[in-house]
């Protein structure tokens, strides 16, 4: 396996992949790197670490973040969910009826407004959540090799700014 050395903090990626794709530049006319890269990049490989770690449970990396949001927020629409996740109505709806299918999740109608449905951890749910939790911790302690608490801190202050420049109402 080969490992080319970068000049982002002495970084090795494996199979020589820089990430070094320069599509704009910045003020002095030099190539411009985009942090947008190396989230998506992250993202995709946190995805195929927790959906490893997650087989045994039959929960893929698009249901996970479903099972705990319900777990910690029981009872709750799916309307709510989506909107506390930033995720949209129909992927919500299809993360939560794969949940359902697995018997982790089930549906209530809401007696204060018969058109809402309510969303509880069944028995099984309940069983597989300090699971997850425990591989989610797994994947997260293989991402945080190398960086301080301050750093982790650091890192996730920063990408929340991402986080709400991209989504704030202008």
């Amino acid at each position: 396996m080969s490992y080319t050395k970068i000049s982002c903090n002495n970084i090795l990626f494996k199979g020589g992949n820089t990430l070094g794709h320069q599509w704009s530049q910045n003020d002095g006319g030099k190539p411009s790197e985009s942090h947008g890269q190396y989230i998506s990049a992250i993202y995709r490989h946190m995805q195929i670490a927790i959906s490893a770690e997650l087989a045994a449970y039959r929960i893929g990396s698009g249901q996970y973040i479903f099972l705990m949001a319900i777990a910690f927020g029981q009872p709750i629409t799916q309307k709510a969910l989506s909107e506390k996740l930033l995720i949209d109505k129909t992927t919500t709806a299809k993360a939560i009826s794969k949940l359902e299918v697995e018997g982790y999740v089930r549906r209530e109608v809401d007696t204060a407004d018969n058109r809402y449905q309510l969303l509880y951890l069944t028995e099984a749910g309940h069983e597989v959540v300090p699971k997850v939790q425990e591989a989610l911790a797994h994947v997260k302690n293989k991402t945080r090799k190398g960086m301080t608490d301050e750093e982790y801190d650091k890192m996730l202050n920063l990408l929340k700014i991402v986080l709400h420049n991209l989504t704030e109402q202008e």
